[in-house]
């Protein structure tokens, strides 16, 4: 067989592996957005056709908006999700520049205090965050929240940060600080050559920040502060026999993260497979 065909087939066989796989993990969940958009009957008559002219009923949109608040629940997760990656993101690379650039006596320790976060979960200590969060007065409120994620999320990303800092040439960092540039814009200065990493760091935070409900519902349970996902399971014990209002409630809760999965999908593999050579 000539090596061009042989090479075609395989990679037309790896594809198809890949494809057929993707649908298999998406089925799910279009099967749910696509339910979420018909009438009842169609529902449990046709479950695997798309919605059709005929079909076709918001009916469980409008349920879900008129006796939930989701407007709320979403403007509370993206709140809490944008603020927690931002301070992730940078205070994890301002740590991250300082273990990979500077030699001093504590480094090691810190590399491995910061590790260590990574394998210890933040939900043994729930009893004593909530502790912390009442005797602060800031439990039932968003920055509670925030302040969890950051604490959880800051050690992977000093991890992963910190093994692409150090692959950048310290020529390029002198050249700046010749030039009078200081430390900090140094760090500014080579922070986009980063840029796949921060993705991925962001991905990895990202979903865990967005589907939690175990800390929203332990620091944060009041109807002004729920997330979406704390409201969805709220919604979905009222509502457990109406199937329409589920399946909407349940597309409301997964479509944005996995839309922001698709927008950043890129960033992950870039970083993800740069990572694998360092």
């Amino acid at each position: 067989m000539n090596p061009k065909t042989k090479t075609f087939f395989s990679h037309a066989g790896v594809h198809t592996v890949l494809l057929i796989y993707t649908f298999i993990a998406l089925f799910p969940t279009l099967l749910i957005v696509m339910n979420s958009l018909k009438a009842r009957l169609s529902i449990f008559g046709a479950p695997l056709e798309p919605p059709l002219p005929s079909t076709f009923d918001l009916v469980g949109y409008q349920t879900v908006f008129s006796s939930a608040h989701f407007e709320q629940y979403f403007l509370n997760s993206l709140i809490v999700t944008i603020i927690s990656l931002v301070l992730i993101l940078g205070f994890g690379a301002m740590a991250s520049f300082a273990l990979a650039e500077y030699d001093f006596q504590t480094n090691p320790l810190l590399g491995i205090y910061l590790a260590i976060g990574i394998m210890v979960p933040i939900r043994l200590g729930t009893v004593s965050l909530l502790k912390m969060m009442v005797a602060l007065g800031i439990n039932n409120t968003l920055f509670a929240l925030i302040l969890v994620y950051v604490a959880s999320g800051i050690p992977l990303a000093v991890f992963v940060l910190t093994a692409f800092f150090k692959t950048i040439p310290k020529e390029l960092k002198d050249a700046g600080r010749i030039d009078g540039a200081s430390e900090y814009r140094v760090f500014w200065l080579v922070l986009p050559l980063v840029r796949p990493a921060l993705g991925t760091v962001a991905i990895f935070n990202m979903i865990p920040v967005w589907n939690d409900l175990w800390f929203p519902l332990i620091l944060a349970p009041l109807e002004s502060t729920k997330t979406v996902i704390l409201g969805a399971e709220v919604f979905l014990g009222q509502f457990i026999s109406d199937w329409n209002a589920v399946l909407a409630a349940l597309t409301l809760a997964v479509l944005p993260i996995l839309v922001l999965y698709i927008i950043f999908s890129r960033q992950l593999i870039r970083g993800l497979t740069q990572g694998a050579v360092k």
